[in-house]
């Protein structure tokens, strides 16, 4: 049963309530509209969410900090914002986005071992709970997020629900494992180098990287980790995706930037008519000559098929600016300077000294390189990112709309296969960057990106494509993609392993 199938009164076809099985395949916006139909309580849907979660993570590892006691005090107080989600369960990521008086680990031993708990609500936690989403937990990530798969020492491997022997991606990884799952239908993540991109590849969904600012890092940030982060949520829809924007979009006091606000909101976009666009698709990975593996380059060429059938004016596209050494080249110094500043910053947050051996290796190895790199290195590297990113999104002056690519140059990775301890830090930090090849572009340039579930392999395994579109224009992306989503609708493509 689709969310369509269900009646006005929230119930389903013959007068039965809607059963666990069905709800739990409604997207947001479906969920909070039968909570403002008067069809199910808060108090309801958020029970049914945590006896979800309860039932299927001991396989999955998604969810490692239940907020459960909270998250029923919430649902069940009258006091809940009467938000556009109202009601509607969600999971954070333990990375930013804190929530007050949680823990808060960032994937690492040491904060773990020490207890951390934020003492206050980032301003993302703040917007989620205004539009009254009711937070049940946090989701596993990799250390310090710097990982293409979710399989920190901390809290041991996620399983991708499609797969229990694969990695659900990194390093939103527990949330898109969560989110694919059916525990909930939309789990915060944030993306450094194509971190919403990654998993939502790996698990089917969608994940749209805003445009950098879109979405506020206070109040503690004003950046982190310079320009390439960037806040949003993975989803089931394409409308929850943009509908979730509007409501948490927007500058915060104090921001050093925003992005330009849109013409309309987003959630309007959904189902306009995108016109034809010219779009160029290239399967190479990015500073190689080599194509990406089979399975994604099939993915591109489906999808490339599918949007010239939709009208649109569809070619190869060399895209030779992404080709530039800069990139690869600036990524050492720059990574290891910030992981640095991690250690730095966590030791002035805890009041403990950390050291590199604190990490886990490949960590530890950068953080200790970076502990090297001089402020000249440091300002260097970014302006050489920034020259990059420049002849980068040239391409969108007066060549393109959208540039269509793999999201991931190969399948989902077995477990195990990047595992912190798995090889040796250099052969980490290259497997990383592979993973990265296609998405961390558009982190440096700060353009929109939307991964989409459009493909499955022989194997059954979602293989996603990333669409790019011009700086701010989320709208271009949001009728795009929701054209696709009706010409080749994903929605009742459910995990073997799911609620």
């Amino acid at each position: 049963m689709t969310a369509d199938q269900v009646l006005g009164d929230g119930r389903a076809p013959g007068g039965a309530q809607v059963p666990d099985e069905e709800l739990a395949w409604l997207d947001a916006t479906a969920q909070a509209d039968l909570v403002r139909r008067g069809a199910l309580s808060p108090a309801e849907l958020t029970e049914a969410a945590i006896a979800r979660i309860e039932r299927l993570d001991t396989e999955l590892n998604a969810v490692i900090t239940p907020l459960f006691e909270k998250a029923r005090a919430a649902a069940g107080s009258a006091r809940l914002p009467k938000g556009p989600f109202r009601g509607v369960p969600l999971l954070l990521k333990d990375v930013l986005c804190h929530s007050a008086g949680d823990p808060v680990h960032h994937g690492m031993r040491a904060l773990r071992d020490r207890g951390w708990r934020a003492p206050e609500d980032a301003t993302l936690t703040k917007r989620f709970r205004s539009a009254g989403f009711v937070i049940c937990g946090r989701t596993n990530v990799p250390e310090l997020a710097t990982s293409v798969t979710t399989e920190p020492l901390a809290y041991g491997p996620t399983r991708n629900p499609w797969d229990l022997s694969r990695s659900p991606g990194g390093s939103s990884g527990g949330s898109a494992a969560a989110v694919a799952a059916g525990m909930v239908p939309v789990a915060h993540g944030n993306d450094m180098a194509g971190s919403i991109r990654i998993p939502a590849s790996a698990c089917g969904l969608v994940g749209l990287k805003p445009t950098r600012a879109r979405t506020s890092l206070g109040p503690e940030f004003g950046e982190y980790w310079g320009p390439v982060t960037h806040e949003h949520v993975l989803t089931r829809s394409v409308r929850d995706s943009a509908a979730v924007l509007d409501a948490i979009a927007g500058a915060a006091p104090g921001d050093p930037y925003t992005a330009p606000a849109p013409a309309r909101p987003h959630r309007e976009e959904v189902g306009a008519d995108p016109g034809a666009l010219r779009i160029g698709f290239r399967t190479a990975t990015p500073g190689t000559a080599a194509p990406a593996h089979a399975d994604c380059v099939a993915a591109v060429e489906h999808t490339a098929r599918l949007l010239d059938g939709l009208g649109h004016r569809v070619a190869p596209q060399a895209a030779a600016a992404l080709d530039s050494p800069g990139l690869f080249e600036a990524l050492p110094d720059l990574f290891g300077a910030v992981l640095a500043w991690e250690l730095a910053h966590w030791s002035r947050r805890t009041g403990a000294r950390l050291e590199p051996a604190d990490l886990e290796p490949m960590n530890g190895a950068l953080a200790e390189a970076g502990r090297s790199v001089t402020a000249a290195q440091w300002l260097s590297g970014v302006q050489t990112w920034q020259r990059w990113g420049r002849d980068v999104a040239a391409l969108w002056e007066d060549g393109i709309d959208v540039l269509l690519t793999p999201t991931l140059a190969t399948p989902p990775l077995p477990l195990g296969r990047l595992a912190p301890t798995a090889q040796e830090p250099e052969e980490l930090v290259a497997g990383v960057s592979q993973g990265i090849a296609f998405t961390l572009p558009f982190n440096l340039t700060g353009q929109p990106a939307v991964s989409l579930p459009l493909y499955r392999n022989a194997e059954g395994l979602p293989i996603g494509v990333q669409l790019v579109a011009a700086y701010g224009r989320e709208d271009v992306l949001i009728r795009l993609a929701s054209q696709l989503e009706e010409a080749a609708p994903w929605a009742g493509e459910r995990p073997p392993f799911s609620a």
